[in-house]
C-alpha cells in the first residue's frame, strides 16, 4: 500500500520537509482482549505500560470470565510506537478496558485519527461501549478480533452481524502475539482511514 497517500492528507505532514508524518492510533477494547499485547508485539521501542496486579479489591468490580488466568490490568494506557519506510509513524495508545477507568478515553482520544477495536468472541459485546464511542466521537476504526487458542471461531460476517457493524467496517482476525498479524491490522485501519479522507475530499469538490 502507498502509505505516501495517508502523509500528503494528513495535517503533520509537511512537502519537502525530512519531519516524519505522524499519526496517532488509539487501541480498545474490552478488559483482557489483548490490547497490552498488542501494543507490545508491534512497538519499535519499549513499550509503557501502566499494569497492576489484580486484587481482591476487583472482585464483583472486574469482570474475569473467560479471562481468569489474567493477574494484571491497565490502569491508565499502554504506549507505543511504529514506523514505516515512507517517514509515517504510529503513536499507539492503548485504552484501560474496565468501566471505572472509562473516564480516560476523552483525553485519550484527542488527536486520533482512527482506532483499533480488539474483541474476543468469548466475550464479544465487550465490544459495544468501544463501538459507541468512536461511533459518536467520529473517529475511524476496524474491529480485530484476537484469535485465543481456546476462543470459538467465527467467520468475519457473523461478527459484523453481532456486533451491527455497517459494511465498510474493516474486521481482521489475528493474533495479538504475533508482529506480522498485528502489523495486518495496523494497515487495514490506515487503509480505511485513508478511504474515507478520500470520499471526504471527494465530497467536497463535488
Amino acid at each position: 500500500m502507498d502509505l505516501n497517500r495517508f502523509e500528503d492528507t494528513h495535517p503533520a505532514a509537511r512537502p519537502g520537509s525530512a519531519v516524519p508524518a505522524t499519526a496517532k492510533i488509539l487501541i480498545s477494547g474490552g478488559f483482557g482482549v489483548g490490547k497490552t499485547t498488542l501494543v507490545g508485539t508491534i512497538s519499535e521501542i519499549r513499550p509503557l505500560r501502566t499494569e497492576e496486579p489484580l486484587s481482591d479489591r476487583s472482585v464483583g468490580v472486574d469482570d474475569t470470565r473467560g479471562v481468569s488466568a489474567k493477574t494484571t490490568t491497565t490502569v491508565a494506557m499502554d504506549f507505543g510506537r511504529i514506523s514505516f519506510p515512507s517517514d509515517l509513524v504510529l503513536y499507539l495508545f492503548g485504552t484501560p478496558g474496565q468501566e471505572r477507568f472509562w473516564f480516560m478515553w476523552d483525553d485519550l482520544a484527542v488527536g486520533a485519527v482512527g482506532a483499533v477495536i480488539m474483541a474476543d468472541t468469548r466475550r464479544v459485546a465487550d465490544c459495544f461501549a468501544s463501538i459507541d464511542y468512536f461511533e459518536q466521537n467520529g473517529i475511524p476504526f476496524v474491529i480485530a478480533v484476537n484469535c485465543f487458542d481456546d476462543a470459538p471461531r467465527f467467520e468475519p460476517d457473523d461478527i459484523r452481524i453481532a456486533l451491527s457493524l455497517a459494511p465498510e467496517v474493516p474486521i481482521v482476525l489475528c493474533d495479538a502475539r504475533e508482529r506480522d498479524s498485528v502489523k495486518k491490522v495496523l494497515v487495514s485501519l490506515v487503509r480505511y482511514v485513508m478511504t474515507r479522507h478520500s470520499r471526504r475530499n471527494q465530497a467536497t469538490l463535488a
